[in-house]
């Protein structure tokens, strides 16, 4: 068994954590249905009781087997051993809050970790409502778990028509607006567009060539972690945003707006910013 999977092992115990605790909601449940949602500043940010119940028991799982690892995670930060190993762990229990709320299927725990150097060693992408498992290990490929098989991805289909794009837009509303105002012209080439809400199944949609392309600026790393090392394992053309890690103390607001998180085939990745 090699280093990066056996961290994968790891990473699906952890995200399999996670995900059952977001398999508990009410199929009917509503935004005041027991999820106990609040709102993180910007509007459209939601946090619900399940984000914080999903990445405790990310955090336990993980633990539980690697108790020298830093964690990461969306809701409670970073928590550093005293002995700290040297691998750092990037959770984000519930990656799309607000489809979660809705009852809209597209959510998902993602889990991801990197060494010491900050490479991406490992990542799962945990989507219960969809009865979907993505996963990679780095130099393995990526996988797609469905319906008991397990299928290796491949990316998008070069060269085909009718080329699709997935995008995002950011809670704030003057990024929004110039996000809305760019669309235009990062749609040419390009058939139709979607809008899903979580980052994390956008990447691993670009992975099993469901997407050609995806492109979003203004993310935090726990939202694109996993995805992206799925993603490229895939074999797709990947380009994560340059953020200060959260070891040293996390980007600006002003540098994540403006940093793009981008996933597509080689012919396309001419198509966004830089």
């Amino acid at each position: 068994m090699t280093e990066a999977t056996g961290l994968l092992d790891v990473a699906k115990r952890a995200a399999a954590a996670g995900a059952a605790v977001l398999a508990k909601r009410s199929a009917g449940g509503t935004a005041g249905d027991g999820l106990q949602t609040s709102n993180k500043g910007e509007a459209g940010d939601w946090v619900t009781a399940y984000d914080v119940a999903a990445e405790n028991a990310v955090r336990e799982a993980i633990l539980a087997e690697r108790p020298n690892d830093t964690i990461t995670g969306e809701e409670h930060g970073t928590t550093r051993p005293t002995n700290p190993s040297g691998y750092r762990w990037s959770i984000d229990p519930l990656d799309g809050t607000t489809n979660f709320i809705r009852n809209i299927v597209y959510y998902a725990t993602s889990v991801a970790v990197a060494d010491s150097d900050g490479v991406w060693l490992a990542g799962v992408v945990h989507a219960p409502a969809l009865g979907r498992v993505y996963s990679a290990a780095r130099g393995q490929g990526a996988q797609l778990e469905t319906a008991g098989e397990t299928t290796a991805l491949a990316g998008p289909v070069p060269g085909r028509t009718g080329l699709i794009l997935a995008t995002g837009f950011s809670y704030d509303p003057l990024t929004r607006a110039d996000q809305s105002a760019g669309l235009a012209g990062l749609m040419d080439g390009f058939a139709d567009v979607r809008r899903l809400g979580s980052a994390a199944l956008d990447l691993c949609l670009v992975a099993d060539g469901t997407f050609d392309a995806y492109g979003e600026r203004g993310l935090n790393e726990h939202d694109f972690a996993a995805g992206a090392l799925i993603a490229e394992e895939a074999g797709c053309w990947v380009r994560r945003p340059r953020l200060t890690s959260p070891l040293d103390g996390g980007p600006s607001t002003e540098d994540r707006l403006a940093a793009w998180m981008c996933a597509a085939t080689l012919e396309l990745s001419g198509k966004f910013p830089l």
